[in-house]
């Protein structure tokens, strides 16, 4: 009998113990891979703007970790963002800063908002301000021009319009 448990615990340990120790797998089930992509992906902006050509950030995050694209895609995150990107990632591009966007901002039309939350809604960083029935008016300073809050809005009430930072003294 003891021979069978010997023998049943060794081919448990020789099939198992290889498999756990080559799957590259942590304590929390996570890959080197998946690590990684969730550094980048915390290091992005969490805007969801598609600015950088991806879906959101976590697309852009898996490709910079799979196909290491250029590090430099993301306008919201700007110089910032890629810096913290190449420390992570130990690697030193010749640094090219993010394509600047034509800054602007979103502008509600008083008149023709009817208060239906859907701008609140589809905003990324809470640049909109009100609440249902009520009109709503977009602080500027935290509106990252990603244009989230177009398409949902049904009565186009919102457009982009050049924005420069006020001077404070």
């Amino acid at each position: 009998m003891l021979e069978l448990i010997v023998a049943t615990t060794a081919l448990f340990l020789l099939g198992v113990l290889p498999a756990l120790l080559l799957s590259g797998k942590d304590e929390a089930g996570q890959s080197d891979r998946e690590k990684t992509i969730t550094a980048i992906d915390a290091l992005l902006p969490q805007t969801q703007c598609g600015d950088c050509g991806y879906p959101g950030c976590l697309p852009y995050a898996q490709a910079i970790a799979d196909w290491d694209v250029s590090l430099n895609l993301c306008p919201p995150g700007g110089d910032a963002t890629v810096r913290k990107l190449e420390k992570l990632l130990g690697k030193s591009y010749r640094h090219t800063p993010p394509p600047m966007l034509e800054s602007a901002v979103a502008l509600i039309d008083e008149e023709t908002c009817i208060g239906c939350v859907k701008c609140i809604v589809a905003c990324p960083v809470d640049a909109i301000a009100g609440s249902a029935k009520q009109l709503h008016a977009v602080i500027p300073e935290y509106c990252t021009g990603c244009k989230l809050c177009l398409p949902p809005c049904p009565v186009d009430c919102i457009t982009m319009i050049p924005y420069e930072a006020p001077i404070t003294f």
